[in-house]
């Protein structure tokens, strides 16, 4: 693509960016009773999406990027560099990755490779480096794509199953050899102290992650799953502590709205879980469709959000070999990807949490191309049913154009739930 045609595809993609952000942001703060704290979560995406500010990254330091929650961003961390989840939800981006792309690949990776393609650097600098674990065969090859571009990747290898000895330290390797790499490609020595302190920094967030968690799960609901999305989002690619402190604030008034008794919706609104392919900003679709039409979402099970900060490492001495084989361990053990064969752990968890945050269904989205989801989910519908949990699943994409299905079948799928607590609470 030649510079001028170049420069007239970025202008336009960037309003209709803006625009996408826009009517999600404003369908979001469209739900009553908000608590004031998530003001701070929609100004900085309209801030980030408007061109209007940067998240807060600290100037002199490099960015490691990603395109998987795999990569351990304890090590980025310690390396003295900033990390950077890179995975898109724009329906614009995607558009112009489709030009890469088969038309039947995954809408995230062509997003990514679209917002790449367009922005030769992001808010202002150039990535010095771009990681993609092995978890997914079309950002395995996407990587040559971005390579083509003049975009220096780094594949981190893992491996498919999590259940051998052999697997585990074939991972525990892997990480190793970042670390070594992360060294050259940031000019930074790695120590012992940097990496618990960067460890320490990561427990700090998922303690607060999961007072949140707590709070989510409460019934009646104190706060949107939309919300939820949202702020796990963030974390993508805000500054870690400045987002751990807005969400400290957060957690502080949904406390005292608790106390208060002022929730967002009744205790009739079906409870539900959202699992499968992850809600990215802007690509909101199916969770706020949920919830526009009378349900709420309590739970989830994606790597764009709870699966994020779940899990923390764990290790008995301050040593790097005994602190990078529990990063590894991090980052493997509680992984329940569908790149991961057997995937076991994924039923039990969703189970697990759908009791836990007393679900009466389940919201199962996969994008058109994301095999893995997509072969998953009946064995996923027969474990919940096994169970009494109903299943509604889509297979969808990031365009617009089939809002209209999908609204009028998970207003369906709420009315059943909704009948069927009604018949259970007249039966006791």
């Amino acid at each position: 693509m030649d510079s001028e045609r170049l420069r007239r595809v970025r202008k336009t993609t960037r309003q209709h960016l803006s625009m996408e952000a826009e009517e999600t942001l404003q369908q979001l703060e469209g739900f009553p009773d908000k608590p004031a704290a998530m003001q701070y979560f929609y100004s900085l995406f309209r801030d980030i999406y408007n061109g209007n500010g940067t998240p807060a990254l600290p100037g002199a330091k490099k960015i490691i990027a990603s395109m998987c929650m795999q990569v351990p961003q304890e090590l980025i961390l310690a390396a003295d560099a900033v990390p950077l989840r890179l995975c898109s939800g724009a329906n614009a981006y995607a558009q112009i990755g489709a030009e890469f792309m088969p038309s039947k690949s995954c809408p995230v990776v062509k997003a990514t490779i679209g917002m790449l393609h367009v922005n030769q650097t992001l808010w202002g600098s150039s990535l010095s480096s771009i990681v993609i674990p092995t978890t997914c065969d079309q950002k395995k090859k996407a990587g040559e794509l971005l390579d083509d571009m003049g975009y220096p990747v780094y594949n981190l290898e893992i491996p498919s199953s999590k259940d051998s000895d052999l697997s585990r330290f074939y991972w525990q390797e892997s990480v190793k050899q970042l670390t070594v790499d992360l060294q050259k490609i940031t000019g930074n020595k790695i120590t012992g102290k940097k990496v618990q302190d960067a460890i320490a920094k990561i427990i700090n967030s998922a303690k607060i992650f999961r007072k949140l968690y707590e709070l989510r799960i409460n019934s009646p609901s104190l706060i949107f799953g939309t919300d939820l999305f949202l702020i796990t989002n963030a974390y993508f690619f805000d500054d870690i502590d400045r987002w751990s402190a807005s969400v400290t604030a957060l957690i502080t008034e949904l406390e005292e709205r608790k106390v208060q008794k002022i929730h967002v919706t009744n205790r009739q609104a079906p409870r539900l879980l959202f699992t499968g392919s992850p809600p990215i900003f802007p690509n909101f679709k199916i969770p706020i469709l949920v919830e526009q039409s009378g349900g709420i979402i309590v739970a989830d099970e994606t790597c764009s959000s709870s699966r994020l900060l779940s899990d923390s490492v764990a290790y008995d001495e301050a040593v790097l070999n005994d602190m990078l084989p529990a990063i590894a361990d991090r980052y493997l053990k509680p992984s329940t990807c569908p790149c991961l064969t057997p995937n076991n752990d994924r039923l039990r968890k969703l189970v697990a949490i759908a009791r836990e945050a007393a679900t009466d269904g389940v919201i199962y989205q996969a994008f058109s191309g994301c095999l893995p989801y997509e072969m998953e989910q009946k064995l996923v519908s027969q474990t919940l049913a096994n169970q009494g949990i109903p299943m509604l699943y889509f297979e969808t994409d990031y365009s617009p154009e089939d809002v209209g299905q999908l609204s009028t079948r998970v207003e369906a799928f709420i009315e059943s739930i909704k009948a069927r607590n009604k018949k259970k609470a007249m039966n006791d």
